[in-house]
């Protein structure tokens, strides 16, 4: 039986390291811009930037365009050099293409899922191949994924193949969350009333999906980091990536949610975009599908449905064991999943 002096002498113990930890964590500075160097290799307007990060030697590899999601920060992406996957592509040889959404005002709550997709990224993709002589390999994330997917349907000459982490397609799955809270939600009225959508308000949505693990379970382990640096930074950096989102392009984000997740457009072939139908079957690149068996906002059906519409030359998927965030920032994903991914790029 424990004594009550030992709980006490424990929970001083535990205080006195969270202190300490707290006094650390305020010296230590939190670079949002990412662990790898970039230029700003285009602008698009309302924001929207297309970076390139150079590989160490050029002339090696295929360049490959990321697709991150609009809901957001692409830092995440480079949050540090052990544990970045764009600094995983450079190494590997590839131009490395990203498009940083940038930060909607309020004169681009007008900006429709066409804008983004037809307009910005299908630019992008042109851009790329005038610069390195060929159609970009894309590399679709969660809500990127469905940017990206839309793009090789419509556009196929713009996409040479394409890998997508962690990304949904049939968004009425019994074990989506997400899902069912978004079915009794009027986002055109949101957005008629909001405006662009507040950050704090996505964050408050996604922390209620998952609680404990996001708050309690997170803050309570802090202690822990006490006396090492480079976990805390670490921490730190997650940490402002979490609540560092950007505010919503109103239209847009009503059209996402209520398209995707309210009629699952994109699954039956329903989603139009500058008036065209986007259909997966005119999906004929070679597809990389890869989802988390434990992730709570992309449920492995509902990125497995992928496979079951797209007509796609060759397709493969991989799943990998754990969350959302752990298929790209975990040390087991660096370790077994992102050199697999490499792998099947380097492929021809």
């Amino acid at each position: 039986m424990t004594e009550p002096s030992d709980t006490a002498e424990e929970l001083a113990a535990w205080q006195r390291r969270l202190v300490q930890a707290l006094d650390e964590a305020a010296e230590l500075p939190v670079d949002t811009r990412g662990a790898t160097p970039f230029e700003a290799h285009a602008v698009y307007g309302h924001g929207v930037t297309l970076r390139r990060y150079p590989p160490p030697a050029t002339g090696q590899r295929r360049p490959v365009l990321i697709v991150y999601s609009l809901v957001n920060r692409p830092f995440i992406l480079d949050l540090t050099e052990r544990r970045s996957l764009i600094r995983a592509l450079c190494d590997a040889g590839h131009p490395v293409y990203l498009l940083d959404w940038g930060r909607p005002q309020g004169a681009d709550r007008f900006l429709t899922l066409a804008d983004y997709i037809d307009g910005a990224l299908a630019k992008a993709a042109r851009d790329i191949r005038a610069e390195e002589g060929g159609a970009p390999d894309l590399l679709g994330i969660c809500q990127g994924g469905v940017l990206a997917l839309c793009l090789a349907a419509l556009h196929p000459a713009r996409v040479r193949r394409l890998v997508t982490l962690a990304t949904p397609v049939d968004c009425r799955t019994p074990d989506d969350h997400l899902s069912r809270m978004a079915q009794h939600v009027d986002f055109d009225r949101a957005a008629r009333t909001l405006g662009n959508i507040p950050a704090e308000w996505l964050n408050s949505v996604f922390v209620a999906l998952k609680p404990y693990q996001l708050l309690g379970q997170r803050y309570a382990e802090l202690p822990e980091l006490a006396g090492n640096r480079e976990a805390l930074h670490d921490f730190l950096r997650l940490e402002r990536w979490m609540y560092d989102s950007p505010d919503q392009a109103a239209t847009a984000f009503a059209e996402f949610a209520r398209e995707l997740y309210q009629r699952n457009a994109l699954l039956y072939g329903r989603l139009e975009i500058a008036g065209q139908r986007v259909r997966l079957g005119d999906i004929r690149q070679p597809v990389l599908n890869v989802f988390a068996q434990q992730d709570h906002l992309v449920p492995p059906p509902a990125a497995r449905a992928l496979g079951a519409h797209v007509r796609a030359s060759s397709y493969e998927e991989l799943a990998f064991p754990g969350g959302h965030l752990g298929v790209f920032i975990s040390r087991r994903a660096h370790r077994e999943l992102i050199p697999r991914v490499v792998s099947w790029l380097a492929a021809e």
